[in-house]
């Protein structure tokens, strides 16, 4: 018998915004979930990205709220919900408006890059629910903008994500500043050691919800493999795109992972070379930057997009037909979350990963954590001939000025060149003797050895220059 949110003990206007929505069947995570955490029990959940955990915490929290019936309190909230990413915060606080909109629910999102001034004004009298990155949330608090003694429900989202990315020390500071009568929740798609040990200190007793086992890559996604050098990748990735070298599946919206920032622009700029339109998402894009690149993406503007781990986590953006891992994790779990942002929703989806000489140790990591069968694909045909004509060319090596030697008269040795050597050498030593220029004609001698001893003259009257200079200055 197929299980309905109907049968979940939701309210009536939890149910009303889920019929707005279109929703009728619970997902895995959800059906399992809602009904502990109506019950007041904290709780664990461990299920892939995509397979609905925000509904799972953020319906039944709503409806604890409503029940409890307790005024906003002042400077603080009664939901916190902790995310990883700005991208994720917004999401999550668009997820709580729609589901509490019949149910007079107060939602607001704070994450970086954003003006503090604005966060204080609006969290000044409180709210019902709070969405919040931990480095925002520790700043308001602070400053005493903000505070946490009106918590109820307290809920991390890809709390393993937290730990990658360091929140490991902000978390402990917001767990002693929530009340210790509280609920608390943990989401997330692996469970490693370190979470194991959290959830010793946050919970109470849990209740574990597990769809999933730990880092499994999802059932719908077929996913392949070249093998390929690091510096052929861009010409690799250029056919692709530009349909010139068939892949399996028909792109819709492709999402490219690689490890850092300057490799997601640094791709992006060479697809425009190509005449490929795509746009970056990562840590040091500002906030207006990533949510037009997101709004461009999911449009469908422009379709690809090239980002880093920030966008592993959480986003959910409909119609991602292709993941491709331009450059493989050096974590294996993150190529679970990875190509977790396709196949959601039901749909199928397609993972492509390249893998360079220096990247097998990786791939085979990811294989034995998560058990991923790749068919390997072949290069193109042309392929070397390709990365030939397209790849970077090398600068043309700078021409040395040839030193142009000036024509002397037979018999003549350059005297005067040796005299200036040696009046140098002079100049350097702070005096010296010129000696005279050998291999010339007796009258000529005299104006190389003038030459010479014009060096160690020169210097002398330097040195009379400075005396006299410091002189004036003195009188000055």
């Amino acid at each position: 018998m197929t299980i309905q949110f109907s049968d979940l003990g939701l309210s009536q206007p939890i149910m009303q915004a889920l019929d707005m929505k279109g929703y009728k069947e619970p997902t895995p995570i959800q059906a399992q979930a809602i009904g502990p955490v109506l019950g007041g029990r904290d709780l664990l959940g461990i299920a892939q990205t995509g397979t609905g955990k925000t509904a799972a915490f953020m319906l039944p929290g709503i409806d604890r709220l409503r029940a409890a019936d307790k005024q906003i309190p002042f400077k603080s909230c009664r939901m916190l919900v902790l995310a990883p990413t700005r991208e994720l915060a917004g999401q999550i606080a668009q997820s709580a408006k729609d589901y509490g909109a019949l149910a007079g629910m107060k939602v607001h999102s704070i994450v970086g890059g954003t003006s503090v001034n604005k966060d204080r004004n609006k969290l000044h009298r409180g709210t019902d629910i709070l969405v919040a990155t931990p480095g925002r949330l520790l700043d308001l608090i602070d400053q005493k903008a903000f505070n946490l003694s009106g918590v109820e429900i307290l809920v991390l989202d890809e709390a393993d994500q937290m730990l990658d990315l360091g929140f490991i020390h902000a978390l402990r500071r917001i767990s002693q500043l929530v009340p210790a009568e509280r609920q608390t929740l943990f989401f997330s798609a692996t469970m490693p050691g370190q979470i194991k040990e959290l959830v010793g200190k946050y919970c109470n007793d849990p209740v574990t919800v597990s769809v999933t086992p730990a880092a499994t890559t999802a059932e719908r996604i077929d996913q392949y493999l070249f093998m390929v050098q690091a510096d052929e990748k861009q010409s690799l990735l250029d056919l692709i795109l530009a349909g010139k070298h068939e892949v399996p599946g028909k792109f819709e919206r492709v999402l490219v992972f690689t490890r850092t920032k300057h490799g997601a622009d640094r791709v992006v700029k060479k697809l425009a070379q190509r005449g490929i339109a795509a746009n970056a998402i990562h840590g040091n894009k500002s906030q207006p930057q990533r949510v037009r690149a997101l709004d461009e993406f999911k449009r469908g503007t422009t379709p690809i997009l090239v980002a880093t781990d920030v966008a592993a986590r959480g986003i959910d953006i409909p119609g991602v037909s292709h993941v491709i891992n331009y450059e493989l994790p050096n974590v294996p779990e993150q190529y679970v979350h990875r190509i977790g942002r396709t196949a959601r929703a039901g749909a199928d989806g397609v993972a492509i990963a390249f893998c360079a000489e220096d990247e097998r140790a990786y791939l085979k990591d990811i294989r034995k954590q998560t058990d991923a069968e790749f068919e390997r694909l072949p290069l193109p045909d042309n392929f070397r001939a390709v990365v030939e004509g397209v790849g970077p060319t090398k600068p043309a090596p700078k021409q040395q000025r040839q030193r142009v030697q000036p024509k002397r008269r037979d018999g003549q040795q350059s005297g005067a060149k040796q005299g200036g050597g040696q009046g140098g050498r002079g100049r350097r030593s702070g005096g010296g003797q010129g000696r005279p220029g050998g291999g010339k004609p007796q009258g000529q001698q005299a104006r190389g050895g003038g030459g010479q001893g014009g060096g160690n003259q020169g210097g002398a009257n330097r040195g009379g220059n400075r005396r006299r200079n410091r002189r004036s200055s003195n009188d000055g």
